[in-house]
């Protein structure tokens, strides 16, 4: 009997699929995960990042999913659009530690890899360990350290770009 304590959205776009597919089929041998699979259904179809990245935001907003990964040629394109969406936290990882990290520091509930530049192993690896970590913050303290952050960032571009 499978006993889900995680639920995990993933998608990838066109270069990331190969990577999404070791992921998928690495991920459906643990039975503390509910993995839905949001990206496309083939390497053959031209789904750009812009359009897979919102799939697993949304799933994460409205509950539907607790954690995300998303898969891109590099990773960047993922985490910026994922990014732009009210309540997560996406963190590109090409490393275990950089995994790590971003879920300890940063409060990660997506992590972005890049389907050029990852291993299947090494992507597996970086999930995994990633996975294992718990949030270290309410939400309440990382809306307030969000907002402080968010000035610091408008005060250096009042000082450098205007």
């Amino acid at each position: 009997m499978k006993t889900t304590q995680i639920r995990l959205a993933v998608a990838s776009d066109r270069a990331g699929y190969p990577l999404k597919q070791a992921l998928l089929e690495h991920l459906a041998t643990r039975e503390d995960l509910e993995v839905l699979d949001l990206g496309q259904d083939s390497p053959d179809e031209a789904r750009p990042y812009v359009e897979q990245a919102p799939k697993v935001a949304r799933a994460l907003q409205d509950g539907t999913a607790d954690r995300g990964v998303l898969v891109c040629g590099t990773g960047q394109g993922m985490a910026i659009v994922a990014n732009k969406f009210r309540g997560i936290y996406a963190v590109v990882a090409d490393t275990v530690f950089a995994g790590e990290r971003g879920r300890i520091i940063n409060n990660s509930n997506v992590i972005t890899l890049g389907g050029w530049i990852t291993a299947p192993f090494l992507g597996i690896r970086i999930v995994e360990s990633w996975l294992a970590l718990e949030f270290t913050q309410t939400m309440e303290d990382r809306a307030e350290w969000l907002s402080s952050a968010f000035s610091g960032v408008q005060r250096l571009e009042e000082e450098n770009f205007t």
